[in-house]
């Protein structure tokens, strides 16, 4: 009975991970969605989970159960696609591991263990969202969420949040850095730069009053570091605006590492909005000048990507989350997004196809009175033009 039953729990888990993706019939032009989550908790290595030894463990009961896999990293080495993901285990602390694949849609594979990072901060509870950042100068970096209890109140959930860093060459091993210091009282959703600037490293970074609350935040900051291994930023200045009544109203961040291209830097980032039913996350980008990352060139009206159909049920609904992007040799970018906290999912593009959006797109008149202006005016060209098309 036992091994009837661990059996099952193999086959199950092998058919996940050699589950094959395909397009959905989604269709904008711009992106293609695939039918199937990259990663999910039933990704997950059985021997994570289970404790196998009969005499200890007879029935088969889980052990160390995992309730989502989210929020992942995402780099290209050596032509296989890495996503280092945010792992929660059922009792809600999460870690990070990788897994790899050799196509960046289906077949992703997490390593035997998950990452140990150094422990280096005291109080640090839990660590999630990192995004990864292959710099010039030859390290691979690691930027993610340290959260700590706020015992400056008496609420058991009030929370503090830090940037913190690491770096590797391999994703084996880590070193852990002093987490960044800024002015800000709460720091999540850091981006290194990829480049220096001014031969100093750059980071997009989001400071907020509170930890759920931006307060006086204003939208993704850019601030310049002059030593990495001693982490310390001055005056963030605000680089893209949260605005009244658009998608970023309550609050935005950096997402994926920012795409270089011959036009700019492309950011793929995050908008939220307060709605009847809660906090709505979606995905939107703008760019920065090649030579000033630090200075917005262009920002597409509306967001980039919603949640759809199933992606918007999970532990947080409504939510879709980048902190991973890639391009490969062929220039095919690989946009992994999680959905509802919960799974994670891999939209596909090209740059050719991103840069037109980005800089052709319209941007947000932020009245409907204009708005709709501006709509007729597209419908109005179009009417024209398809009078004289042979359809």
């Amino acid at each position: 009975m036992y091994k009837e039953k661990l059996k099952k729990i193999i086959q199950s888990y092998n058919n996940t991970i050699s589950r094959r993706n395909r397009k959905t019939d989604f269709y904008n032009g711009l992106f293609d969605r695939w039918e199937n989550p990259v990663l999910t908790r039933d990704h997950i290595p059985y021997f994570w989970k289970y404790n196998l030894n009969k005499e200890e463990n007879p029935n088969l009961i889980e052990t160390l159960g995992v309730n989502a896999v989210f929020n992942a990293g995402a780099i290209l080495l050596d032509e296989k696609y890495y996503l280092v993901a945010r792992v929660e285990g059922n009792d809600r602390k999460s870690f990070f591991a990788v897994a790899e694949s050799d196509n960046g849609v289906d077949g992703f594979k997490f390593w035997d263990y998950p990452v140990l990072l150094p422990d280096t901060e005291k109080d640090e509870v839990n660590v999630y969202d990192m995004r990864l950042t292959k710099h010039e100068d030859g390290w691979i970096y690691g930027v993610f969420c340290s959260e700590s209890k706020d015992t400056s109140v008496s609420d058991l959930s009030a929370a503090k949040a830090a940037a913190g860093i690491v770096r590797t060459k391999d994703l084996k091993e880590w070193e852990r850095l002093p987490n960044l210091k800024t002015k800000s009282p709460q720091q999540r959703n850091v981006v290194l730069h990829p480049e220096f600037v001014n031969g100093k490293y750059a980071f997009y970074t989001r400071p907020q009053d509170g930890f759920i609350e931006t307060g006086s935040g204003g939208g993704i900051g850019f601030a310049l570091c002059d030593d990495i291994e001693n982490p310390e930023i001055g005056h963030e200045r605000i680089i893209n605006h949260r605005k009244y009544h658009t998608i970023t109203e309550a609050k935005n961040g950096a997402g994926a590492v920012p795409i270089k291209t011959e036009k700019g830097w492309i950011h793929i980032a995050h908008g939220v909005r307060n709605t009847a039913a809660g906090l709505r996350y979606v995905l939107y980008a703008f760019a920065t000048d090649l030579a000033d990352p630090g200075k917005q060139i262009a920002e597409p009206s509306g967001l980039l990507l919603g949640p759809l159909g199933g992606e918007r049920v999970g532990d947080v609904s409504n939510v879709v989350f980048c902190n991973g992007a890639v391009v490969n040799e062929n220039n095919e970018v690989f946009i992994y997004y999680a959905s509802s906290d919960t799974r994670l999912h891999v939209a596909t593009t090209t740059l050719e196809k991103l840069v037109h959006y980005v800089f052709n797109t319209p941007g947000d008149l932020l009245r409907s009175a204009d708005c709709v202006k501006q709509r007729c005016q597209l419908i109005a060209k179009n009417l024209e033009y398809m009078n004289k098309m042979d359809l």
